[in-house]
């Protein structure tokens, strides 16, 4: 049973949420504004709300007739009958709760102001797959995950830290950039699930556009994000373009395995796409740090 749970987690995506709060810790660095408890209190609040993002995809796409059984992707226990509905919808809320909790305890390093933004935040992580116009099913979940795993991890651990409005001309290329980067893990979800979300009218940006124009957008939303740092990088020393150009090596690497796969395959290109993401937030900060 905890095997079924772990895997609602669905830990192959985790890194995403990681990877924005270290890039603000990079900024934050490079600002020389690092404070230890605001970062990790930011990298618990981010971790939960995609925990519960997650199960709450899981719950809805199940209420909703979304999901079936053996499935292309990851197993999911609620439909495979191996955790009951209301103990994913429990936990959901119960994950919401704790994420709140943590969120909370940040207004004690920054104005009042932050409790919208964490509303907000919160409600994405059921908005995403729930509600009357769910945003993953009507091609806005690109969006969202620029947005929510991007702009707003990244600027707000950043500002938490430093305190000043000026932070945001460091975070702001960065958390566009983080943002782009973790859109492509949600691409691949959609490459590999894009005949099963056609057949229940679920609109991702691969079912309007199709595998080969998302796979191109795949190739291109890396560059642009490595573009879209050029402000920060040119702060640094030149060795430091070590993060970008090892990241563009595998992101060219694992678009290439993108393209070939199909089905089960595109499960660990998902991993992989997430844990690129995840050396090029982790390198930046490091460069950001040592600058």
């Amino acid at each position: 049973m905890i095997r079924r749970w772990i895997e609602a987690m669905r830990l192959r995506t985790l890194p995403v949420s990681v990877a924005g709060v270290m890039a603000g810790i990079g900024c934050a660095l490079m600002l020389d504004a690092f404070r230890f408890a605001p970062a990790l209190l930011c990298l618990v609040f981010a971790v939960l709300a995609q925990v519960a993002s997650n199960f709450a995809n899981e719950y809805f796409d199940y209420k909703n007739g979304i999901d079936k059984k053996g499935r292309v992707g990851f197993r999911r226990g609620v439909t495979e009958g191996e955790i009951t509905p209301q103990a994913m919808k429990t936990a959901t809320f119960v994950t919401l709760g704790l994420a709140a909790l943590v969120g909370g305890s940040l207004l004690c390093f920054g104005p009042g102001w932050l409790i919208i933004v964490g509303v907000f935040i919160l409600l994405f992580a059921l908005a995403y797959s729930a509600g009357p116009y769910p945003l993953s099913h009507h091609g806005l979940g690109d969006v969202a995950v620029i947005l929510f795993f991007g702009v707003v991890p990244v600027t707000l651990t950043c500002f938490l830290q430093a305190g000043t409005w000026t932070s945001f001309q460091v975070s702001l290329p960065t958390s566009l950039a983080v943002g782009l980067l973790a859109a492509n893990v949600l691409v691949v979800n959609n490459y590999r699930d894009m005949e099963d979300d056609v057949a229940v009218n679920k609109r991702t940006t691969v079912v309007l556009f199709g595998r080969c124009v998302m796979g191109w957008a795949y190739l291109v939303s890396g560059v642009a994000g490595m573009l879209l740092m050029i402000p920060v990088w040119i702060r640094l020393p030149h060795w430091a373009l070590i993060a970008p150009g090892l990241y563009l090596l595998l992101h060219v690497r694992t678009w290439r395995a993108l393209t070939r796969a199909c089905g089960p395959q595109l499960n660990p290109i998902l991993g992989r796409t997430a844990i690129n993401l995840l050396v090029f937030a982790g390198l930046s900060a490091i460069m950001m740090g040592i600058n």
